[in-house]
């Protein structure tokens, strides 16, 4: 790039060197040609001596520049060969011939029946403009011009090295599964659209895979209600006890089977959960929160728990879901969280047992409670350890709500319902709302006072204004 720099440079200056010397040259002719014409006009009126020497010294300039008359007699010296001369004079118009030392100019003056000839010469200094100097000015200007094209070119193969390593390094972070890499597009116009296809490439790579665990996600949330019907149904079947009591062989396989169902049934459920929790985990640090409606989802949800209560003669009630209640989790998420706490009320209490889900709003905060009229949660708080449950669970139904709660700022906490059995109460941080500052009275109080050190995770027990 330098090299064509450079040739590109010397094809300019070449030719401008050329022009101005071409200039000199003609400007020298011309003033040579004005100093012949004082001259010329001298001999046309008179011959004698003195008149042309008083119009030679009137042309100025150096001796050795001045005019020189030949054809008036003697040697009138000069520096032009005689033939010029004598061909300037034969062919009566001026004559341009080369001298040492330059050029001289040859103008014939016809005087009667002869033919005088004045010659002035141009010394090679002027007529190439200075000449050595004239290049080595161009010679400083070529140089300037090389070294700009240098810098320019360098800081362009720089600019373009720079934008062709971001491009690999990003795209070795993909091949390694670092989708959030990005790169600044840079670069030459090919570069640059390159940079920026890389993004949308790298977009479409991000939204694929979360569509995709979203999908694993949504599969497995589905699945799950179709398999608490089955649970439930395998539930209502004999015991499956075959340790106490003599049974026939026909008996025995039939109370197998039904442990089997019943097993069967428990590890299927464990295994969507475990989707569900890990996909929903991902799906979440790859997208960021979002904000979902909670009346809208309890709305939904119900519809499904309400015609499998009606089919247990469960009494239930909704309250509170009648207005937009935004919260900062996903839709999914929530309704998760919500499918596993009501789960939890079909489970572990008899049929016919009553329930409630509420929503409510206020002091910053979003409170989705789910009560029952069973038996209750002896141990609260062992109960919200992960692991452990009063009845033999493995304890994810609430997990899972106290995960999503941790997600929206907020909490589970667990307390005896007015309805007789226990309350589970999830609170999610309000999106549209600023939480007052921390103090001894109301919702965000009590929350303080619930994560204080060596504190019992407790909700009040709901009063008819919280719904």
């Amino acid at each position: 790039m330098a090299a064509v720099g450079t040739l590109v440079a010397l094809a300019f200056l070449i030719p401008l060197g050329t022009t101005l010397q071409d200039r000199a040259r003609d400007e020298a002719l011309a003033d040579a040609a004005r100093r012949a014409a004082l001259v010329t006009g001298t001999l046309a009126v008179s011959t004698r001596a003195e008149d042309v020497a008083r119009a030679v010294e009137a042309t100025g300039g150096d001796p050795d520049t001045r005019p020189v008359v030949h054809g008036l007699g003697g040697d009138p010296g000069g520096r032009a060969d005689q033939s010029d001369v004598a061909r300037a004079g034969l062919e009566r118009h001026s004559l341009v011939v080369d001298v040492p030392g330059g050029l001289a100019r040859l103008d014939p003056v016809v005087l009667g029946d002869q033919v005088a000839v004045v010659e002035v010469f141009v010394p090679a200094s002027a007529a190439s403009g200075g000449g050595t100097r004239t290049w080595l000015l161009l010679g400083g200007v070529a140089v300037a011009l090389v070294g700009a094209a240098v810098v320019v070119v360098d800081r362009f193969a720089a600019r373009t090295a720079d934008a062709a390593r971001g491009l690999v390094r990003a795209a070795g972070a993909i091949g390694e599964g670092d989708l959030a890499v990005r790169v600044e597009p840079s670069g030459p116009r090919e570069l640059t659209e390159a940079g920026y296809a890389f993004n949308q490439m790298a977009d479409r790579l991000v939204a694929a895979r979360t569509d995709e665990r979203e999908l694993v996600a949504d599969l497995s949330h589905r699945l799950r209600t179709p398999l608490t019907v089955l649970r439930l149904d395998a539930e209502a079947l004999d015991s499956d006890d075959t340790s106490v009591g003599t049974f026939s062989e026909d008996e025995l396989d039939r109370r197998r089977s039904i442990r089997r169902i019943r097993q069967a049934i428990v590890t299927l459920e464990g295994e969507v959960d475990v989707l569900i929790k890990t996909t929903r985990k991902a799906v979440a640090q790859e997208t960021g929160p979002a904000v979902c409606d909670v009346s809208e989802v309890v709305r939904d949800r119900m519809v499904f728990w309400s015609a499998l209560a009606g089919d247990q003669n469960r009494p239930h009630r909704v309250t509170g879901a009648q207005m937009r209640i935004p919260a900062p989790v996903p839709r999914a998420e929530l309704a998760a969280a919500l499918d596993a706490v009501i789960g939890n009320v079909f489970r572990y209490t008899p049929q016919g047992t009553a329930f409630e889900v509420a929503v409510s709003r206020r002091d910053g905060y979003v409170a989705l409670r789910i009560d029952d009229a069973g038996p209750g949660i002896a141990n609260p708080d062992r109960a919200l350890r992960r692991g452990a449950s009063d009845q033999g669970s493995t304890g994810l139904g609430l997990d899972i709500a106290r995960r999503v709660s941790l997600q929206a700022n907020g909490s589970v906490s667990i307390d005896r319902a007015r309805l007789g059995g226990a309350s589970v109460v999830m609170l999610l941080a309000d999106p549209e709302a600023t939480p007052r500052q921390v103090s001894r009275f109301g919702l965000v109080g009590r929350m303080a006072r619930e994560r204080e050190p060596g504190g019992r995770r407790r909700w009040p027990r709901p009063r008819p204004s919280d719904d």
